[in-house]
């Protein structure tokens, strides 16, 4: 019996553990792009980052006696390596050289919406589901409001032209994010016979990302100007963290409670991970937060809330409440029935004024 619980209490802790790293990690991540930022160039930072988790992924996988090289599984992590991690991390990379990490992090969530848009085998269901289209409306709003609010802070027309590109480029970043998930949805399966290890596609993934990141570098002149003692402490440790934590560990985390946890439970990183992007930025980097971000990141959250609405099965919990109340209440009507039916003692005043005179 006492092992038993022990046991549970080890899965316990470490699932809590778990959801702690999709939580907290992926959300600081903005943050500490922010800070390798002040010592790496955008393209040499993600070539660095994935290029080094990429290869200790494979490292590992080899030494688990994965198999490493095959085809099929290559040719989907390139793909899937290119949309989501050159294409999306590298806007937010980029994106981040101008704009506050929390305002980023707000943004990147918006992918939900774009979920919506793009799933055209569910458009028939989604858009016939009343709080997933209100939910749709509602994120389009948010985002407006995202905009509207980096226009209005702008000083001078070149400022308003650059918020301009980096909101539009978080969007396409967004959209590729979609596209590639929405791709390993519907056509990166395995066939039929064919397996394929989730550790050793992601490796591929972050590795021929990093390639892409090298080359885009060594093109754009990062590589040859990078002067490894110009770079301060802070960068140094915020890459090794992006690595480790960003790259390594909090995605395997993902990946493993996606195997004993719901995933629509799991899919509430969603929710947290602008908010710690928003709190770090302004408590460590001094990001101004406006009111306007705040009530178009509760918009925002408030939306995709709306559109997962059936997959977290919330209108059960209502229909339960109305259910419970509607017993209660019926219950109550059958006692009042029953007390009113019951005939009152007869001679019950007669025997009261005996009892009174005695």
């Amino acid at each position: 019996m006492t092992t038993v619980f022990a046991k549970d209490s080890h899965s316990r802790a470490t699932i809590f553990v778990a959801f702690a790293m999709i939580y907290i990690v992926w959300g600081s991540t903005f943050f500490f792009i922010h800070k390798a930022l002040a010592g790496f160039e955008p393209f040499l930072l993600g070539a660095v980052r994935f290029s080094t988790a990429g290869l200790l992924l494979l490292g590992w996988s080899a030494f688990k006696g994965y198999r490493i090289f095959d085809k099929s599984t290559i040719l989907h992590a390139g793909l899937m390596g290119m949309l989501l991690l050159f294409v999306d991390n590298g806007i937010i990379i980029w994106v981040e050289q101008f704009m506050p990490s929390g305002l980023v992090a707000i943004m990147s969530a918006s992918a939900a919406i774009w979920f919506i848009v793009l799933d055209k085998p569910n458009w028939k269901v989604n858009f016939r589901n009343l709080p997933i289209v209100i939910g749709l409306f509602m994120g389009f709003f948010g985002v407006v409001m995202l905009f509207g609010d980096r226009i209005a802070q702008a000083f001078d027309a070149s400022e308003r032209q650059t918020n301009i590109m980096g909101m539009t480029l978080l969007l396409i970043g967004a959209l590729a994010w979609t596209i590639g998930s929405l791709y390993s949805k519907y056509f990166g399966k395995p066939k039929s016979g064919e397996k394929r290890n989730s550790t050793v596609s992601t490796a591929w993934q972050m590795l021929i990302a990093g390639i892409a990141f090298t080359v885009t570098a060594a093109a754009r002149g990062e590589i040859t100007n990078f002067q490894p003692a110009n770079v301060p402490a802070s960068a140094w440790w915020a890459i090794i963290y992006l690595i480790f934590m960003g790259s390594i560990v909090a995605y395997s985390s993902y990946i493993w409670l996606l195997q004993v946890r719901p995933a629509t439970e799991v899919s509430t990183h969603t929710y947290v991970n602008p908010i710690v992007a928003v709190l770090l930025g302004a408590w460590f980097a001094h990001e101004a937060v406006t009111d306007s971000q705040i009530i178009a990141l509760a918009v925002i959250l408030a939306s995709v809330l709306l559109i997962n609405w059936d997959a977290y099965n919330l209108s059960s919990l209502f229909t339960k409440r109305r259910k419970r109340f509607t017993n209660l209440r019926e219950k109550a009507r059958i006692r009042a029935t029953i007390r009113t039916s019951i005939p009152a003692p007869s001679g019950g005043k007669a025997m009261d004024t005996a009892k009174g005179e005695f």
